[in-house]
């Protein structure tokens, strides 16, 4: 009963607060499966802690407290953030000519003609392969 009485209560969070917790974890997990997405080098440890340290580090922390509402909707916005992009990312492959799942596993892409050239990024694949 002292225990109970002693404690101080609970802030409660707004739904506003909950949407725009919800909000920033969906934007920081697009970002973080865009920036996995487009990395040059071949995924190390040190990639992971970087990884963890941003998503759950201490700056997550003190904007939403364990244990709330606030850090239950950013960590539901988190994932939504994440898998959407990469929903979104399916939908489009599929959708572009001659692109299929394997682009997904290795960079595989319909063969390019003779006026076209490869520029710029790699994306998911080390070397973008192409098939006859």
């Amino acid at each position: 009963m002292l225990q109970e009485a002693a404690q101080p209560a609970a802030e409660v969070a707004t739904m506003l607060q909950k949407i725009g917790a919800g909000a920033f974890g969906a934007v920081v997990g697009w970002y973080v499966y865009y920036i996995n997405r487009w990395r040059k080098d071949d995924v190390q440890l040190s990639d992971i802690v970087t990884l963890i340290g941003a998503v759950g580090g201490a700056a997550v922390l003190a904007l939403f407290p364990e244990k709330t509402d606030l850090f239950g909707a950013y960590g539901i916005g988190l994932a939504s953030g994440f898998f959407l992009y990469f929903s979104i990312l399916v939908i489009l492959v599929n959708k572009a000519p001659g692109f299929n799942s394997g682009w997904f596993i290795d960079g595989r892409g319909p063969a390019l003609s003779k006026d076209q050239a490869i520029v710029g990024g790699k994306g998911m694949g080390s070397t973008p392969q192409v098939e006859d």
